[in-house]
């Protein structure tokens, strides 16, 4: 059996959905730039940029909590499509207006429309296919995200000094043909049925029950979004301090060299994501997350001390995504597993609204950090959050095996 071929049987959807991310992330050249824009174009500190990321944050908050009570509620389908109009639309008018805080509100308002559909593209992933099967399907998805984004970061970078305003109108074309796909494909949206013995942890509850009542008798899940906060913001690192450091270090190169190595990183989730998928079908989810965790952790450290060296960026993004293959191919599989499906959109929004609260607040204060004490203070203030993580990880390996035995068998 091929690598590619672990990803066959799989529902058609789940196919469509693979080449609506694909789609979608062709085109996505400014997220990967956005520091890069608020620090070089709009003239922001990294304590300024911490503070707007906060912001942007607590604004986020409210619309996740709807996103997942419309994904448990309404067709998904059909929010993923309205959703996609807003950002398409927020997107062209950034492209035909001069760049200013407010263009980059409205940029804000195309990213909350995105967070909406989030819990509902990800249950979709969930609801289409079974326990065994949610694996490779989770795979196939990331897979299908990074191929988009082989190449947009590194355009991307291109465009930044003269032709930022193309970068946002190829971000619009890229979703509005990935929403055109999903509308005309995706016409079932039923669940699949599972009778494994895990499947019991996925049955369905009351749709009118508590969330949070629920999360308050799950210490599992519970502590996993803790972990997952943490996690979030140590990654976020590679998108804020990275680019940064990149930028003193090298200058006006800063951002062709980031996007360049945005493009390596998206290379290789494309190249190994399927082998490593393969290597790791019999570990278990926390182990798996330990072995990711580990990894970024270790990237960063090669990036701390060399990244004057254009050579060992490329080496450090190279462990580093070694590691996001692993931890993301683990992390939604492991939750999805966990949770009743008539709550998935919640649980996942609820998710969503804790770690990017704790996220902005921690990068507020790595961004604290880098702007009084400079940049290796603030890293090693990353890499303490990283073994935190590593802690929690060990310690809800032993808490699963106690409470979701069925999964062990």
């Amino acid at each position: 059996m091929t690598l590619i071929d672990q990803y066959k049987g799989l529902r058609r959807e789940l196919y469509v959905l693979f080449i609506g991310r694909m789609m979608t992330n062709m085109g996505s050249m400014i997220w990967p730039m956005f520091t890069l824009i608020l620090n070089r174009k709009l003239g922001l500190s990294a304590g300024d940029i911490a503070t707007y990321m906060l912001l942007y944050s607590i604004a986020a908050f409210p619309i996740s909590l709807v996103g997942g009570k419309l994904a448990d509620k309404y067709n998904k389908r059909n929010i993923i499509i309205v959703c996609d109009a807003v950002s398409i639309a927020s997107y062209v008018y950034c492209a035909i207006v001069p760049l200013t805080i407010g263009s980059i509100v409205v940029f804000a308002l195309a990213s909350l429309f995105q967070s909406v559909e989030w819990p509902s593209y990800d249950a979709l992933v969930a609801d289409f296919t079974t326990s065994k099967d949610r694996d490779r399907a989770y795979s196939l998805s990331y897979l299908g995200a990074n191929l988009g984004l082989v190449l947009s970061p590194t355009i991307g970078g291109l465009l930044f000094n003269e032709h930022l305003n193309l970068a946002f109108l190829i971000n619009g074309i890229a979703i509005a043909l990935s929403t055109v796909l999903i509308f005309a494909l995706i016409r079932d949206v039923h669940r699949e049925e599972d009778d494994s013995a895990g499947s019991v942890y996925e049955a369905a509850i009351e749709s009118d029950a508590s969330t949070f009542r629920y999360l308050r008798t799950n210490r599992v899940v519970v502590l996993f979004i803790a972990i997952s906060a943490i996690a979030e913001t140590v990654y976020m690192m590679w998108d804020y301090l990275m680019p940064m450091d990149m930028a003193a270090a090298h200058g006006e190169a800063g951002a062709a060299l980031y996007g360049t190595i945005t493009s390596v990183n998206c290379i290789e989730v494309v190249l190994a994501t399927a082998f490593i998928t393969k290597l790791l079908t019999n570990v278990r989810g926390p182990r798996k997350m330990l072995i990711g965790q580990s990894l970024i952790l270790a990237g960063y450290v090669i990036f701390m001390f060399l990244y004057r060296s254009v050579a060992f960026c490329y080496v450090s993004i190279i462990v580093f995504t070694a590691g996001e293959i692993v931890n993301t191919i683990a992390s939604s599989p492991f939750l999805s597993r966990r949770i009743p499906a008539s709550h998935r959109g919640r649980i996942i929004s609820v998710m969503s609204i804790v770690c990017g609260g704790v996220g902005a607040a921690l990068r507020m204060v790595v961004g604290k950090i880098y702007d009084g004490r400079g940049t290796f203070a603030a890293w090693f203030f990353v890499l303490g959050l990283g073994a935190l993580i590593l802690a929690g990880l060990v310690l809800m390996g032993r808490w699963d095996r106690k409470d979701y035995k069925e999964l062990y068998r």
